[in-house]
């Protein structure tokens, strides 16, 4: 694992802006109310969180939340589990947390909760064809291990996005245009996990995707020469996913059937 980012939101106990990190293998970063003496990078402005609440580390390949307080227990929740979590216990060190995403979420002095997430986008994945039946290589024993280059969870909804953005290509139904941020909420608001999806929820999908799990070099999105659309980002998402073959026709049947509005529900691919 490359290293993880986290995000305070704006208004999450550090003022108005939003807070944003990015740690390496062996990095820490501390997160509480902070002080001149107990100094924190991720400053969390509540009474009932403690000067220095906790720390995250960064190992190899995860990373791991250590609870410094002596009462109170942290959760640690799987934005795309459906409800999965972790609950951390106080003074409990090292915690070892598997999710991609994760939102540490801790208890405030009027009941509610503050809240910062955490991705790790670089989670690492064997190869399927070099394992044998016991999920060792050839013989028995491990070989060199090989790695996914792009490593996506097709259960993810950043992915769901990246499928919608691929759809009209895979379709054969516009060789040049992607689609839209708002075309992009309208398609997939028929799937259960994204009853919710909002606009900017799309774009941030689109960012996470290309600067984290892709590392793509996008064009200069305000080129004039596409007319202020600012799509130079997603059109080099999609032509990597289909060029790499990280989205294919059947990776379509994740995505709601498409209304009958535009006459295509249930239309084939390429039909």
């Amino acid at each position: 694992m490359s290293g993880i980012v986290i995000y305070l939101p704006p208004g999450g106990g550090a003022g108005s802006n939003a807070v944003t990190l990015r740690l390496g293998p062996g990095e820490v970063a501390r997160f509480g109310r902070g002080s001149a003496a107990t100094p924190v990078e991720l400053r969390l402005a509540d009474a009932a969180i403690s000067r220095l609440a906790g720390e995250i580390r960064v190992t190899d390949d995860h990373w791991q939340l250590s609870n410094h307080s002596a009462t109170q227990s942290y959760l640690v929740e799987n934005p795309e589990g459906a409800g999965e979590y972790l609950r951390v216990p106080p003074r409990r060190a090292g915690a070892p947390i598997p999710f991609e995403f994760s939102r540490v979420v801790l208890p405030t002095r009027h009941g509610g909760a503050l809240a910062f997430q955490v991705f790790a986008p670089d989670h690492v994945y064997l190869d399927p064809d070099g394992l044998g039946a016991d999920g060792l290589g050839p013989g028995g024993a491990w070989g060199s291990r090989t790695v996914t280059a792009y490593s996506l969870d097709e259960t993810a909804t950043y992915f769901l996005v990246l499928v919608a953005l691929c759809e009209p290509r895979l379709r054969d139904e516009s060789p040049l245009e992607v689609p839209t941020t708002p075309a992009i909420v309208e398609r997939l608001a028929g799937h259960p996990a994204c009853a919710r999806l909002t606009a900017r929820a799309v774009s941030s999908h689109i960012d996470y995707l290309a600067e984290e799990k892709m590392r793509i070099s996008a064009p200069a999105e305000d080129d004039a020469r596409r007319g202020g659309r600012r799509n130079g980002k997603r059109e080099t998402l999609v032509a990597v996913a289909l060029r790499f073959g990280l989205v294919r026709e059947e990776h379509l049947a994740l995505l709601p059937p498409r209304g009958a509005d535009g006459g295509r529900a249930g239309r084939p691919a390429g039909g």
